[in-house]
């Protein structure tokens, strides 16, 4: 099992850094030795690059320009999944301290299991906003951009750039929406030529992931849209040298490729289901379980005798413990949102429960787990 490098070589240490150059406040999290003051000294423009699901292996496997220019590998957050990463950059800190788990994140002030990326609970489609909840008070964040002296952009798709989530982490950073690679491209070279300010730019690149959950990381239909992303940036690199621009790229998590055969699914165990009385958080590669109290031994016995070889069951507060969700004191609610066990999935295994009416689907591509190639994502970097 691989667990986040906070004390040097995970994205909030990445974060840190760039905190460091645009005088933000400290945070648990010292900088990456990769990155001195000096690599950002004097620089009119920063750019940040994130690329969903890129990891670290498939960069060195596929890549030519990105593999020449990687500077270092780091570590995602724990869990390696994009609701928990995602926040940490636009945070700075880690699930310690952000507290949101995974995908599905328990929290108890609306009262059930939430997607905290669409703000929805567990199997339904209203967002929490259309029930006046405040989203930006539910959970609680400073955004990264509001802790910097500089002017902030944040470049995203324009399905998602207005979201509730959005909007309650961008802060005073101003918002760039786009439609397809071509235009986050533009964007990210207009910003850079635009000298009249220092600025620290944030980019988000979703395709990548999407496609890789769909038709799985080692497709032909991955390879071929990172063979079009390499060329997008190349062509970038170009357009933009001698602005005094440093362009970094990361991820937010890599992938591994299962399939229906290394798929468990809770509702076909009768023994097991009826000792959780709550559905399950987390990833299908890292699962919380909220266990009936006078139901523990059947729980853990049940685990150990039928999935022993797909399953590391471990007490939720022993990894707390071990600090695999981050350094310093954690959020308040961490304890609630990692439930009384956790379920690290060995091999290429997934887990998975279903609620009543709820849409049941499978993607070839996960990540969150603790494998090489999901924790692992690379550090690139271009001086233009």
């Amino acid at each position: 099992m691989h667990f986040p490098d906070y004390t040097a070589g995970s994205l909030v240490n990445l974060m840190r850094s760039i905190g460091n150059a645009f005088s933000a406040p400290p945070t648990p999290y010292v900088p990456l030795a990769q990155l001195t003051d000096s690599g950002f000294a004097g620089r009119c423009t920063v750019i940040l690059l994130v690329i969903d699901g890129l990891g670290y292996d498939y960069v060195q496997r596929h890549g030519t320009l990105l593999r020449a220019h990687c500077q270092a590998r780091l570590t995602s957050v724990f869990p390696s999944t994009t609701a928990s990463s995602i926040t940490a950059l636009l945070t700075g800190v880690a699930p310690q301290q952000h507290g949101l788990t995974g995908w599905f994140t328990y929290l108890r002030e609306v009262g059930g299991v939430t997607a905290v990326l669409p703000g929805q609970l567990r199997g339904s489609q209203e967002p929490l906003s259309e029930r006046n909840v405040d989203i930006g008070a539910l959970y609680g964040h400073t955004p990264f951009f509001d802790l910097l002296d500089v002017q902030s952009y944040i470049v995203s798709p324009g399905w998602i750039i207005d979201s509730d989530f959005n909007r309650s982490h961008c802060g005073r950073a101003s918002p760039v929406g786009y439609e397809d690679l071509g235009s986050m491209l533009d964007a990210m070279q207009q910003l850079s030529r635009d000298a009249s300010q220092r600025k620290y730019v944030y980019a988000y690149w979703p395709d990548f992931d999407r496609l890789s959950h769909k038709y799985g990381n080692g497709s032909e239909a991955v390879q071929a849209h990172f063979v079009a992303l390499e060329q997008g940036i190349e062509s970038l690199i170009k357009n933009i040298q001698g602005t005094n621009t440093l362009l970094l790229i990361t991820a937010d998590h890599g992938f591994i490729d299962t399939s229906v055969q290394h798929m468990i699914t809770v509702n076909e165990h009768p023994r097991l289901h009826e000792t959780l009385v709550l559905p399950l958080s987390g990833e299908p590669r890292v699962a919380y379980c909220y266990v009936d109290p006078g139901k523990v031994e059947q729980f853990r016995n049940y685990i150990e005798d039928n999935f022993s070889r797909q399953i590391d069951c471990v007490a939720s507060p022993a990894l707390m413990a071990q600090g695999v969700f981050g350094l310093g004191d954690p959020h308040p609610r961490l304890h609630e949102r990692i439930g009384h066990f956790t379920l690290l999935m060995k091999d290429n295994y997934i887990i998975k429960d279903w609620l009543m009416g709820e849409r049941h689907f499978f993607n070839i591509g996960v990540h969150g787990g603790t494998s090489e190639q999901e924790m692992y994502v690379p550090l690139i970097g271009f001086s233009c």
